[in-house]
């Protein structure tokens, strides 16, 4: 039997190509086939946090796993599981929204625009 060899291993970088601008340590969903382009919402959908800016059509880097620093769209209580939201940044998880949608786990606690730090799901 041959030997397998996954072609990116969880936690690690991600190189794709974005389908709108985005900017480091925004968190990034699938918006196409081998594209992404920063959260408006909350969604399975999901990838993981632009390492730089970005403009249309360039490659950024994707970090995939571990501990990312994103952006709170709302107070979040450390302990809180987070969803995606507009720009890019993260909300606490609440109604609305399904499993699927979860990104991670709050390590800290954040206010509305301020910096969390999220250990993500995947």
């Amino acid at each position: 039997m041959a030997d397998y060899v996954p072609l990116f291993k969880p936690g690690t970088a991600l190189p794709l190509t974005t389908s709108a601008a985005v900017t480091g340590g925004q968190l990034l969903v699938v918006s196409g086939a081998g594209t992404v382009a920063p959260s408006t919402a909350a969604s399975g959908a999901w990838i993981g946090v632009a390492a730089f800016d970005a403009g249309t059509g360039q490659r950024v880097t994707v970090h995939s796993g571990g501990v990312q620093l994103l952006t709170a769209s709302g107070a979040i209580t450390a302990g809180a599981r987070v969803a995606a939201a507009a720009n890019g940044q993260v909300a606490d998880f609440g109604a609305g929204t399904d499993a699927s949608q979860i990104v991670g786990v709050a390590l800290t606690t954040a206010a509305a625009g301020q910096p969390v730090q999220v250990k993500l799901a995947r």
